[in-house]
């Protein structure tokens, strides 16, 4: 659930299109279809779904237009690790098919948990170390971004595209 006071609505206010977080957007569906966030996570078909949607989403998004996405597709790959799954031919297709001109990776803040999100602060920040893995694995040049307000971690960001 996106908030007034993340950086994707801030983004957008100042005229950035986002693309919003494939997970989020299938957990919320099958949530309002009825089914618990356990059954959502422990399908068999659940990660490589995500890993889908994220690539059918960023292959809709204009090569000549700036835009920021909430997760992109090697973010699987430390979801894949932490659930000890391993990478297959599919999703090893669509790492290939995506480059990212610039990886920001945001430090943790305080989140809440809800209906989806359910991590404690530990397995947040292993998630978090893993996500910073995968895309180095990838051979991305991460750009830190500082917890600062959240107008100021926009500038900072915009200050480095």
């Amino acid at each position: 659930m996106r908030r007034e006071d993340d950086d994707d609505f801030e983004l957008e206010k100042r005229g950035y299109p986002v693309l919003v977080e494939a997970a989020r957007l299938i957990i919320d569906h099958q949530l309002a279809e009825g089914k618990t966030i356990q059954e959502i996570v422990t399908d068999p078909d659940w990660l490589i779904s995500v890993v889908r949607k994220k690539l059918e989403m960023e292959q809709e998004v204009p090569d000549d237009e700036v835009y920021f996405f909430d997760r992109g597709v090697p973010d699987s790959i430390a979801y894949y690790k932490l659930n000890d799954t391993a990478i297959d031919d599919e999703f090893k297709k669509a790492l290939a098919a995506v480059k990212y001109k610039k990886v920001f990776l945001l430090d943790l803040i305080d989140f809440v948990n809800d209906e989806a999100r359910s991590e404690t602060p530990e397995a947040a920040r292993k998630l978090h170390q893993l996500i910073r893995e995968a895309y180095e694995s990838e051979g991305y040049e991460l750009i830190q971004v500082p917890v600062l307000p959240v107008a100021e971690r926009v500038d900072f960001i915009l200050e480095r595209l």
